[in-house]
């Protein structure tokens, strides 16, 4: 993991982690079914990242450029608290997302992997990028995963996010005691 000066600062000041799709959540490559419809994959481990940032205070929310239906099905899986598709210009629904939430962009981590999220992670307090990112966006970002987006990226990047804030341990513990760990887990929430 490539960390640039005061990464962990920055984390813990996040409230909100936005994401994008292709190429983060997904490993950007498009597949298509005999009708024609459009697949995408998403990695387990990711998921449970994302549910444990939820479940620990943190909101959520996808900002994409496409639109897809399994999109809007994993946001609803994972308990999103905002998903925007189809946004070319990503800052409108950036700008929506901080009023929405009462953040600031210091409270905002973004994390992308192409020249199209470079507006917002120019703003945000934490942006951070998949080990797969293009060059711009991994010289922009506070820290470089060193997996590839839909391949655990996600799930490295909120780990760091809740090690920064102190909840990581919490988070194991609970794990570690199974009358906890019942509560926390979720079938859906992967």
């Amino acid at each position: 993991m490539q960390l640039k000066q005061q990464a962990e600062q920055k984390a813990n000041k996040i409230r909100l982690i936005i994401f994008d799709v292709d190429g983060v959540l997904s490993d950007g490559k498009l597949y298509y079914g005999d009708n024609g419809e459009s697949l995408k994959t998403f990695f387990v481990r990711d998921g449970l990242g994302i549910s444990l940032a939820r479940q620990n205070g943190i909101k959520i929310a996808i900002i994409t450029g496409r639109k897809s239906q399994i999109v809007a099905t994993r946001g609803q899986e994972l308990k999103f608290d905002a998903v925007y598709q189809g946004q070319l210009y990503k800052l409108d629904a950036f700008a929506k997302l901080k009023q929405e939430f009462s953040v600031t962009d210091e409270q905002i981590a973004y994390i992308g992997d192409d020249i199209v999220d470079l507006p917002i992670m120019t703003k945000v307090g934490f942006a951070a990028a998949v080990g797969d990112a293009v060059l711009e966006v991994q010289q922009t970002a506070h820290l470089v995963s060193d997996f590839a987006g839909g391949a655990g990226a996600v799930r490295q990047i909120v780990e760091f996010i809740l090690k920064a804030q102190g909840k990581w341990q919490q988070i194991i513990d609970d794990y570690m005691h199974e009358a906890n760990s019942a509560k926390l887990f979720d079938n859906k929430a992967q």
